[in-house]
């Protein structure tokens, strides 16, 4: 009960005296069910009662959706739920993390090429004002990986770039604010993503430094970030060999997620950085998680390892069930299941939801919903856009556009995503204002005799004064690659670039900002980081020359590689 004392709870005597009775009073179904934080669809207000009471739930997730129903649904369990709830949202890149009526902010990396660190504050101030407003006291941000390997298809937009420093004074930017709106933070994922290629989602992936690079790197973020009082921590189904092996004191032939490793998580995380609050599991239901260890033994071993709460699953039931037989059997010991539990009324406590629990305040009325989008987060999403669009590089001198000089627009989308649709809509409605006219790249008919359905240069050079690409790569789990995917035969369609030499050609990525690597041969190169209108907004304004570029890259956008450049 000391260290509740400490930081980052930091208890009073009366809340230390909650957590205390409490504790006494549960039964061992109770504690079990604290340790879980399922992910939840339903609506029906009798499946969320029943959750509640047949599982006694530790938190819980709602993807993101219509803000008075979220609102109503925190609402039902809360007022359902014994112990208050641990509410969590994926608060990365806006209110939009958890209510779609709320404020896109940006993606983490836009920000980070602002080079302004208030703006870093902003996005925590916006994400978790509007996220608390539909009762959410969790947030499960800042994403404080560093992207230091392009190819990695998950971290990229999400994270503050590739500069250590730079990622971590974003984080403790965005922590003051969610700190002020009386939302917990989850740094992650640890020991850190952005060294490998590959997605934890799709399997273990491993996290290759040694441990002093670590230490320089990761490790300092995390440190910092640990003393500056981050209440949570998140730990990713990464690797980490090389710590394994100071530990054990010999080679680790066996990926051992951090998630599963005692090593990571009590050697490291807790004792070396001194960690002393709240650690949950990234989503369990990854294939990183499940390809690591047969299920019945990994549930258990999650919390016996270190780990005080549970994400998702793949059945709440079956891993109830799993979770209660491993502490029957011994896999989760009496020890662990106390620390854990008292860790996650600790953290209920340090964010005052007994109190507010009894005050009927763990949900706000409807009312306070008017924060969502309000004039002051829509005036710094605007300022943050304008700030962070980023020009890479423009050797043809192309710009600014001229809408008599560049007529005929051929718009060419790159990516297959729902949003495809939105932000081609709203380029076109913009390039049509500024007086350009538009065609969009439709894909040749390849059942039709080839030499009827491919232009000639001398025919695409009658038609087009202009390519523009637009590249809609978004930052999604579960997929193995984040680049471009060309629709040709033989180099002949018009999706291709091969005719960068023979008509203008501008590239805008409001995704994936490493496109270049696929697409050297165009000269004039954007970065706007995530697809929200305000980006498309100063994208537009940027090309016609209303507005300078002021975003710096906080990534290497050519990839290391001399082509990209020219």
């Amino acid at each position: 009960m000391d260290k509740l004392r400490e930081k980052p709870f930091y208890l009073s005597d009366e809340q230390i005296k909650w957590v205390e009775d409490v504790y006494e009073k549960m039964t061992i179904e109770e504690k079990i069910g604290q340790l879980f934080c399922p992910i939840v669809f339903s609506n029906d207000e009798e499946e969320l009662k029943d959750l509640v009471h047949s599982k006694h739930i530790g938190g819980v997730l709602y993807r993101e959706g219509k803000a008075v129903e979220i609102q109503n649904n925190h609402r039902v369990l809360q007022d359902a739920a014994k112990i208050p709830l641990l509410v969590a949202s994926n608060l990365e890149y806006g209110g939009t993390g958890s209510a779609i009526e709320g404020t896109f902010f940006g993606r983490q990396m836009l920000v980070a090429a602002t080079g302004d660190a208030e703006k870093a504050y902003q996005l925590g101030k916006v994400s978790c004002k509007e996220g608390s407003s539909v009762g959410v006291n969790w947030s499960f941000a800042p994403v404080v990986d560093i992207d230091y390997n392009f190819r990695n298809p998950i971290t990229n937009v999400r994270t503050y770039g590739d500069n250590p420093e730079m990622v971590l004074e974003m984080g403790k930017a965005y922590m003051k604010a969610a700190k002020e709106e009386e939302v917990a933070v989850s740094i992650k994922h640890f020991p850190g993503d952005g060294v490998d290629e590959r997605d934890q989602h799709l399997l273990t992936s491993i996290n290759t430094m040694d441990c002093k690079e670590w230490d320089k790197t990761f490790g300092k973020v995390y440190q910092g970030l640990i003393d500056e009082g981050a209440l949570t921590v998140m730990a990713g189904h990464i690797a980490l060999p090389a710590y394994e092996e100071a530990y054990d004191g010999k080679s680790c032939e066996e990926v051992i997620p951090a998630t599963l490793s005692k090593n990571i998580l009590g050697k490291l995380l807790r004792e070396k950085l001194g960690f002393n609050g709240l650690i949950c599991t990234d989503a369990t239901p990854m294939v990183g998680f499940c390809s690591a260890m047969e299920r019945s033994k990994s549930v258990p071993l999650a919390i016996e390892s270190g780990c005080d709460i549970f994400l998702f699953n793949r059945d709440l039931e079956e891993d109830y069930k799993y979770m209660m037989e491993g502490y029957q059997n011994g896999l989760l010991s009496e020890e662990r299941l106390k620390e854990a539990v008292l860790r996650i009324l600790a953290t209920k406590a340090a964010l005052k939801l007994p109190k507010k629990q009894a005050e009927g305040r763990l949900v706000p009325d409807a009312e306070v919903l008017s924060v969502l989008k309000n004039e002051e987060h829509d005036r710094w999403a605007k300022e943050c856009a304008d700030q962070g669009v980023t020009l890479v590089k423009d050797t043809a001198n192309l710009l600014p556009l001229n809408s008599k000089k560049h007529k005929r627009v051929l718009v060419e989308m790159m990516g297959d995503f729902p949003s495809n649709e939105r932000v081609y809509q709203q380029f076109e409605k913009l390039l049509n204002e500024e007086g350009f006219e538009v065609s969009k790249y439709i894909p040749e008919d390849l059942s039709q005799p080839l030499d009827k359905i491919f232009d000639t240069v001398e025919e695409f050079k009658s038609k087009y004064d202009l390519v523009i690409y637009i590249g809609n790569i978004e930052t999604a789990s579960n997929k193995t690659v984040s680049r471009l995917n060309w629709y040709t035969l033989f180099g002949l369609g018009n999706n291709m670039p091969w005719f960068v030499k023979e008509v203008p050609t501008l590239f805008i990525s409001v995704g994936n900002p490493y496109h270049l690597f696929d697409a050297p041969m165009i000269k004039t190169y954007i970065n706007g980081y995530c697809n929200s209108e305000y980006v498309i907004d100063a994208i537009m304004d940027k090309v016609m020359g209303r507005s300078e570029f002021k975003g710096t890259s906080p990534i290497d956008p050519f990839c290391e590689r001399e082509d990209t450049k020219y």
